[in-house]
């Protein structure tokens, strides 16, 4: 059961480093998490994304942080609008990264680190708009 891999405690750090990134921009984060993973990881991760309808977000700027906890797959997905001001390599320099955090069995460090990398790329091509902002999508991790 994937939503056992995460304590309350784990569960609270991931969601405040959702809320932190996204108070300083109008992009979304979510994280998704299941056990398995059949399949290529970013097919599924792009499944996730449609189902959780992150590509419905204003500007197109939504960030999805798929785990396959049991399979130890995972997959950063950006949505067009951010995927066309990034870095060509943006989402691999993340992903090595957690990595790191991921060979220590540092799960919970690995994604708040992958969240707060990715928010501050959000912020800097999309600030937060104090007038108009609202959250789009929900900062609680998902589960299937």
């Amino acid at each position: 059961m994937a939503e056992k891999l995460f304590s309350p405690a784990d569960r609270a750090i991931i969601t405040e480093a959702i809320r932190n990134a996204e108070a300083k921009t109008s992009g979304e984060i979510q994280v998704h998490i299941e056990s398995h993973c059949s399949g290529e990881v970013l097919d599924r991760a792009a499944e996730v994304f449609e189902k959780l309808k992150m590509h419905r977000t204003t500007y197109r700027n939504a960030v999805l942080f798929y785990l396959a906890a049991e399979d130890h797959k995972f997959a950063i997905l950006g949505d067009a609008g951010i995927n066309q001001v990034v870095p060509e390599n943006f989402w691999e320099a993340i992903k090595d990264e957690m990595v790191v955090h991921f060979k220590k069995r540092e799960f919970t460090e690995g994604l708040r680190k992958g969240i707060e990398l990715s928010g501050q790329q959000l912020q800097q091509h999309f600030p937060f708009d104090q007038k108009g902002d609202i959250n789009e999508l929900p900062n609680e991790i998902s589960f299937d």
